[in-house]
Parts: C-alpha cells; sequence; structure tokens
C-alpha cells in the first residue's frame, strides 16, 4: 500500500492510499480457499468445485468484500503508522472508476485532536454551599403527602360548595357563537376548589353551587392556551353540579405512613429527609462543578476540531428547536433563537475544549471506568427497552466502539470531576436552597472564590414554556397538567430541582454525551478501529421497534 498525505494544515488530515491489485486479488485468493470446502455445485461433490469456477461466479462479491477489507486495514495501518487521533469518525472514500483487476485509489480525510497542554490542575479553589435540611422543608413534604391522600366525604343535597371543596360536574364548552368546541365536553370531572388545576375563572364560579345545579359559567382562555384557536377567546362552560363533596381531615400519623406502604411514620419522616438531603447534594455538586470547569476553561485556550465543534452544536441546537416548539409563540422562539446562534456556537466550542481537557487530566492521572462500572452501566441503560429488545441494544453496544464510549463518557467526565475536587482546596459555607439555587441560575454566580465569572450564564436565556392544557374530552379546560397521583407522589416525591438553561449546563463538556471519540482517546482506546468505509451508523433499537 502507497500512502501520500495531501493536506496537513492544523488539525486538517488528508491522505491518498493506493491498495494495488495484487494485495487485493491475494485476499480474494485466501477467501476463495476458506470458501471452497463448503462450496456446492452440480456435477461436483461437496467441497472439489474448482476454484476457477467459484471466482467466475462469485468473483464481484468477493473482490468487492476483499476491497473493502483493504481499505479498512490500510486506513488502520494510516492511523497506527502516523500515530494520528481522529477528532471524528475519518471521512473514506473509494474513488470512481475503479474495475477489478485494477489498483483502489482511496481518499481519507480527518480532523485530528490537538495537543492539550498539561491542564493546570493545581491551585484550584472552590466554595462548597451546603445546605441543611430544615425540619419544616421535611414537615412541608409531609403535609402534602397528607392532602394528597385525604378522603372526600359526601355533602348533604342543600351544601353550598365552598373553597377547599370537591365538585364533580358534567361540562359542554362553547365559544363565544355558542358553538361547542372540540375537546370541550366532558362527564364526571373532580374540580377541587381553590387548587388552581383549571383555567382561570373556572373554579371560582362554582364557589356556591349545590349537587343538581346547572350553571352557565363564563370564561376566558388563556393568551398562552396550546389550542390557538381558543387562545385569548371568550367563552362558556354549561355545567351540571352531579356531587359535593368535603375533604376530611388531613393528618400526618402512622397512618398515613402505612396508606405509603411503609411500616411507620418515623420511616416515612427519614426518607423525606434523607431524598432532600440527596437533592441539596446534587445542587451543591452541580454548583462546584460550574464553578471548577470556569476556572478551567479561563486558564486554557487552545485549538479545537471544527468538526467536533459542530457536532456539539448540532445536538445543542436540536435541543433548543425540540424546546422552542413548546413554546407559546413557537416561530418568535425559533427567531430568538437564530439571532443568537453564533453564541451557541461559542458554548458548543467550550463544551468541546473543557472535554478535551477533562480527557487530558483522566488519562494524565490514571482515571478510568472499570469492567465492571460499563457493565453496570450497560445493564442501566438496557432497563429502558422492552424485556425482548435488551439482548439487541446490549449487542449493538458491543459491537460498536463509539456507542460505547459514549454510554462510558458521563461517568469517565463524574470521575475526572471527582479527581479534580480531591485535588481542590474546597471551603464550606452554609446556605440556604434558594441562595444555593440562585447560585446556579446566577450570571454573575452566587459566593465569592476564585473565580465569580460564570460562562455558563452567558447563554442566550430562554422564555419559560408556556404552561399546556391537553384538548382531551376531560381537560378542555386545564390551564396545566393536573398534580401527580398520590401514588406517584409516595414514593416519596421531590421537591423541583433548579429550573435549567436552554442549553445543557451542568453536564457542559464534549466528553458527556455528543463527542465520545476524546474520552475514548483518553482510556487508551485505539482510534484505528474506525471503520474503512464511510456507512451510516448503525440505529440503536428504538423502544417501539421489534
Amino acid at each position: 500500500m502507497q500512502t501520500v498525505e495531501t493536506l496537513n494544515e492544523g488539525l486538517k488530515r488528508a491522505y491518498t492510499l493506493t491498495i494495488t491489485a495484487k494485495d487485493i486479488d491475494a485476499k480474494v485468493d485466501v477467501e476463495l480457499k476458506r470458501l471452497a470446502p463448503q462450496m456446492k455445485m452440480p456435477g461436483f461433490r461437496p467441497g472439489k468445485v474448482p476454484a476457477n469456477l467459484i471466482r467466475k461466479m462469485h468473483g464481484p462479491a468477493l473482490t468487492q468484500d476483499a476491497v473493502n477489507a483493504a481499505i479498512q486495514e490500510g486506513v488502520q495501518t494510516l492511523v497506527a503508522e502516523k500515530q494520528l487521533r481522529p477528532a471524528m469518525q475519518p471521512s473514506v472514500e473509494l474513488e470512481d472508476g475503479y474495475d477489478i483487476g485494477k489498483d483502489a485509489v482511496v481518499k481519507v480525510e480527518m480532523e485530528v485532536l490537538p495537543q492539550v497542554p498539561a491542564p493546570a490542575i493545581d491551585g484550584i479553589k472552590l466554595e462548597r454551599l451546603t445546605v441543611p435540611v430544615a425540619d419544616d422543608a421535611v414537615t412541608e413534604q409531609l403535609q402534602k403527602f397528607a392532602d394528597q391522600q385525604k378522603k372526600w366525604d359526601d355533602a348533604a343535597d342543600d351544601y353550598v360548595a365552598a373553597m377547599g371543596d370537591l365538585v364533580t360536574v358534567d361540562f359542554v364548552g362553547k365559544t363565544a357563537d355558542g358553538v361547542a368546541f372540540e375537546g370541550g365536553t366532558g362527564a364526571d370531572m373532580g374540580v377541587e376548589l381553590g387548587a388552581g388545576r383549571l383555567i382561570p375563572g373556572f373554579e371560582d364560579q362554582l364557589v356556591g353551587v349545590k349537587t343538581g345545579d346547572d350553571k352557565v359559567l363564563n370564561v376566558t382562555f388563556p393568551e398562552e392556551y396550546q389550542e390557538k384557536s381558543l387562545a385569548g377567546q371568550p367563552a362558556t362552560f354549561d355545567i351540571t353540579v352531579k356531587s359535593v363533596k368535603t375533604a376530611g381531615e388531613s393528618k400526618i400519623d402512622e397512618d398515613l405512613a402505612k396508606s405509603l406502604g411503609l411500616e411507620s411514620l418515623e420511616q416515612l419522616t427519614g426518607l423525606l429527609k434523607g431524598q432532600i438531603e440527596q437533592e441539596h447534594n446534587g445542587l451543591t455538586r452541580t454548583h462546584m462543578k460550574r464553578k471548577l470547569l470556569d476556572q478551567l476553561a479561563e486558564g486554557h485556550d487552545f485549538e479545537v476540531p471544527p468538526s467536533m465543534v459542530e457536532a456539539e452544536f448540532n445536538q445543542i441546537w436540536s435541543q433548543l428547536q425540540h424546546e422552542a416548539t413548546h413554546e407559546a409563540d413557537p416561530e418568535a422562539a425559533m427567531a430568538e433563537m437564530e439571532g443568537e446562534r453564533d453564541d451557541y456556537r461559542k458554548i458548543a466550542e467550550r463544551r468541546v475544549r473543557l472535554g478535551l481537557l477533562l480527557s487530558e487530566i483522566g488519562q494524565a492521572n490514571g482515571v478510568e471506568v472499570s469492567n465492571q462500572e460499563m457493565q453496570r452501566l450497560l445493564a442501566q441503560a438496557a432497563q429502558q427497552y422492552p424485556a425482548e429488545q435488551r439482548q439487541q441494544f446490549m449487542q449493538y453496544i458491543q459491537q460498536e466502539p463509539m456507542a460505547a464510549a459514549q454510554l462510558r463518557a458521563p461517568l469517565y467526565e463524574d470521575k475526572v470531576v471527582d479527581f479534580l475536587f480531591e485535588k481542590a482546596e474546597i471551603t464550606d459555607r452554609e446556605a440556604t436552597r434558594e441562595e444555593l439555587e440562585a447560585a446556579i441560575e446566577s450570571e454573575d454566580g452566587f459566593a465569592s472564590g476564585t473565580h465569580t465569572h460564570d460562562h455558563d450564564n452567558h447563554k442566550p436565556k430562554k422564555k419559560a414554556a408556556a404552561k399546556k392544557a391537553k384538548p382531551a374530552s376531560d381537560e378542555a379546560v386545564t390551564e396545566e397538567a393536573p398534580a401527580s397521583d398520590a401514588a406517584d407522589e409516595a414514593k416519596p416525591a421531590k421537591k423541583a430541582a433548579a429550573k435549567k438553561k436552554a442549553a445543557p449546563v451542568e453536564a457542559e463538556t464534549a466528553v458527556t454525551e455528543s463527542s465520545p471519540v476524546a474520552a475514548e482517546n483518553a482510556e487508551g482506546t485505539e482510534a484505528a478501529d474506525a471503520p474503512a468505509k464511510k456507512p451510516r451508523a448503525k440505529k440503536a433499537p428504538t423502544k417501539t421497534e421489534a
């Protein structure tokens, strides 16, 4: 094989490989010898078919396989001999005009990983904001459970409904001109007065009704209502009251714990306290990690492969496009995104650079994901698929190095971050949960320290997604989705985590998700096992595919 370098500019490399017809024919001969004992043909005993007949019948297919194998070996040899570290899958293309019996000329193009300067990891100083679990936070969660488990008692027929009561109604929604609209009719819908789950004015106008009453409610749909034809429009609902119930007393006692499948109130309290503490620890880690990455980003600047930046940007952009579809005005949201495209590209570049830095740190300090840890990751990921598809998923990961690297990368990054936390000088300061969440969201960051300039928050801010209401028959009047079922809340339920910005902020390096090559190389995996051809990546089995 002859190799000629045609481009060496920055991180871009290009080569022309010439694989001789003699080498290709030699591979065909090897394959013929392997197949001959298995071949059957009329007039010949099994395994006695002459090689020239086999070549005549199957020659083109054998030659194509031989060319593919030779190209793959050629690319692997090129990467090994030139000591290349491809940033992404090399582009491999067989030149037009190849015929059997001719030399195969192959163009190979790639971007290589840069020589990352030895990261400066000494002298990192971080502040760890700790949030103790307050008793009132636990009590608040207990009260939520108690409220969800409360019983409803039938009221007398002449009882007048008040806030806090449960009114069951049949309803027919109509536009201002009296025409019933689609999805606006329902039966036996329970409405907890004062819960705020329905469009403004709906619950308020049920105060004072009695069982058997008929009433017309006058409302106006919110401007951000999901069904555009109703958004901001006046409407009426013809209501028939089926029943009125009053709430029983909400008690925080042993019976509450037992109704949730636990042995005692003490056990429930302990579970809730542990869960809240775990949430606080997660927020603390998020804040520390962002400050750590800020310091790394500020102290290192080097060229990164454009292909990796493009892949990272495409992932961020796809996420933003998905979020935009859930905005009150998707077109306006998309227009706003377009105006900030360059900002998001800079974010992508930062993520790639940080990913390479973390990979270099991990490699230099022996950080690795063990086989046992990888098997655990694989088992956890397989659980997302139906039982009959899990084996297919496991085989896919084992056969696709890039897919395996993508699965491994988040854990690898976390292990590198933990290593840096151990190296850093950390000071503790007690804070409230609100202060910690504000620190994560704040543009200037919260707390002093060695670096208060928060690069993550240079992300263009996104407006909050509009609250949605499903147009199903019993949800046409809802402003947002109802609260979770009490059974789900009893796991126990969590408070909402700190709000995230439009682009990913915590796992914000290219090592984590979209560009696993850096992590793969950092762990010593050979980049030379890239396929020689330029096929589309195989798809992982979906949850709906057999």
